[in-house]
């Protein structure tokens, strides 16, 4: 008999990452293996969690994101230490702006050397790296705080508004054993991780009185309600008081886009009209113009519904602050404007109802315009007659490409539609694409520009490789914006925006066992898409479009300064001082 602990009765790091992730539901990890958690990964397979393994931390962390985002549980992405946390890094800041939940789980360096900085194998001081891009940063220093530390991330990420959790995990803390009773008990099971705040009372009253008093009152949606996952307090909020609702990009099919309250048709009209603006998930961001004139009234006011306070009165006053959690506030708010009999003004709805049906007409004039070469809206228009009564995802990025499909593929469902959110990022597509394919089993379509595909290009061989339904759009014009840009000055090189217009991006997917297709017509379109959709496998085509159409930064251009001064010219030397 003897008192030593034998192997059988060992457990580690590795295993007990595992067990904690599994015992708070958590049964997939995106990431990219090797040092030190290349074993991680294997033994998360080897104990019933899928691992679905990237070609870039990058796109991984995205995937990891967007799962957050479409489950209301934290996504994570294991990496390598320093390279790697760097990449994956950049998902991380991503989905921390979009407040999405997600934990970024990098392996580190020995902690002794690197603090002496006597370079380490990938020496970094991680954790400080990562806090001012999250919400929060952890370091597991013993193998027995494993499940506190993962407990912890957990309820950070998803609690409040929702952000990432760095968790650093050292290579010894992974490797180190200890006693698999004791290791098990140290595992926590998370209780009630959101704990949802209900607004007071006084803050509900508040905001019907001042929606009672609107003469041309709005109900502005913005992905937070969409993540909020409230689809019927939302519709019963806008139809039972006839408000009109705009959708913010991701909030698109909270209510269908064709729902006669859309003001989505008439967004211009609608901002610098509205008289008191409802935001239920939205910030007064760049994407709203601060809610400053001239887009917005200078007399509007605000009811803002927001789980972080600190975001009232960041550009405009709100007149009505509502702090707390997104659903219960829309359930109070709901049963608030009934007992007050909160009504739109009808003129206020035909004003709205009338741009929006001048607007449409335009838009079904573009669409309706078939062009040789194709340009986007008739690609587009092809894109959206056979889409339409599918069952399916939306991943859409680019600068054109993103603005002209956000306008004209409509979107029926809530959560259907992922894109660069608010720090428009490029090169979140294939990450979306396969995290929403991995999350949800529908089939994905994500219309990408070519400039945007670049980015994340080579995850193609990881959507073959998983076998994942995945169709990929890429909208080839030769360019970033358009093809046809020069070089401005006596040099051979291409312009700075151009790429190669000969490009056939099919030809990527058939290289990892993928279908592709080019499609250089409508009809070629058509067919490639809709034989890519009955096979339910990898596939790509690439849509030729018109180089010479497009907008510089599409609808971003104003935010894209360029030089008064022409090339060559001389410059006068400023005055600095006397």
């Amino acid at each position: 008999m003897t008192d030593q602990t034998t192997p059988s009765t060992l457990t580690d790091g590795f295993h007990l990452v595992i067990g904690a992730l599994k015992l708070n539901n958590i049964s997939t990890m995106f990431g990219v293996v090797g040092i030190p958690i290349t074993d991680l990964a294997r033994l998360s397979q080897a104990e019933g969690m899928r691992f679905i393994s990237f070609r870039h931390e990058q796109p991984a962390g995205y995937a990891a994101a967007i799962s957050g985002y479409l489950t209301k549980t934290p996504g994570v992405c294991l990496t390598t230490s320093a390279p790697g946390f760097l990449n994956g890094l950049v998902a991380a800041a991503n989905a921390n702006t979009n407040g999405f939940p997600m934990i970024l789980i990098s392996g580190s360096s020995n902690r002794a050397i690197v603090d002496l900085q006597q370079g380490d194998y990938e020496e970094l001081d991680q954790m400080n790296a990562a806090k001012p891009f999250v919400k929060a940063a952890y370091r597991i220093d013993r193998p027995e705080d494993i499940g506190t530390g993962v407990a912890r991330a957990i309820r950070t990420a998803v609690s409040g508004r929702p952000g990432v959790v760095y968790l650093d995990l050292p290579a010894a803390v992974l490797s180190a054993t200890m006693d698999a009773q004791v290791g098990q008990a140290s595992l926590v099971k998370v209780v009630d991780a959101t704990a949802p705040q209900r607004p007071t009372d006084e803050a509900i009253a508040r905001a019907a009185s001042l929606l009672a008093t609107a003469k041309r009152p709005l109900i502005l949606l913005g992905k937070g309600a969409a993540y909020a996952q409230v689809d019927t307090d939302i519709r019963d909020l806008v139809e039972k008081t006839g408000i009109p609702f705009l959708p913010m990009s991701m909030a698109k099919g909270l209510l269908p886009d064709g729902h006669p309250l859309s003001a989505a048709s008439a967004r211009s009209l609608a901002l610098a009209q509205a008289d008191v603006v409802l935001l239920v998930g939205a910030r007064l961001n760049w994407m709203l113009a601060h809610g400053k004139a001239p887009q917005w009234s200078p007399t509007v006011k605000f009811i803002q519904i927001e789980a972080n306070p600190s975001e009232f009165d960041s550009n405009r006053p709100i007149a009505a602050p509502v702090p707390g959690d997104i659903a219960e506030a829309v359930k109070a708010l709901n049963a608030a404007v009934a007992s007050k009999g909160v009504k739109a003004d009808p003129a206020w709805l035909a004003e709205l109802n009338a741009k929006r049906e001048q607007n449409v007409a335009k838009m079904t004039a573009r669409l309706e315009k078939v062009t040789d070469p194709m340009n986007f809206f008739t690609a587009l228009n092809v894109i959206k007659g056979v889409l339409e009564g599918r069952d399916y995802y939306l991943v859409n990025e680019g600068a054109n490409t993103l603005d002209v499909t956000r306008n004209i593929i409509d979107m029926k469902l809530p959560r259907r539609r992922l894109d660069p959110g608010s720090w428009g990022t490029m090169g979140v597509g294939l990450g979306y694409a396969i995290g929403a394919a991995v999350t949800t089993g529908k089939p994905i379509v994500a219309i990408e520009g070519d400039s945007a595909f670049g980015f994340s290009g080579m995850e193609m061989e990881t959507i073959c490789r998983y076998k994942l339904p995945v169709v990929v759009i890429v909208f080839n014009n030769g360019g970033i914006y358009r093809g046809d840009d020069v070089n401005r000055g006596n040099g051979t090189d291409p312009g700075v925006t151009r790429l190669d217009a000969s490009a056939h991006y099919e030809k990527i997917i058939e290289a990892f066992g993928g279908t592709g297709y080019d499609a250089q017509k409508p009809a070629d379109l058509k067919q490639a898409l809709e034989t890519a959709l009955a096979s339910g496998k990898p596939a790509m085509i690439n849509c030729v479009i018109d180089p010479h159409v497009g907008t510089e930064s599409g609808h971003l251009s104003k935010l894209n300064p360029q030089s008064a001064v022409k090339a060559g010219a001389t410059v006068p030397t400023a005055k600095v001082g006397k």
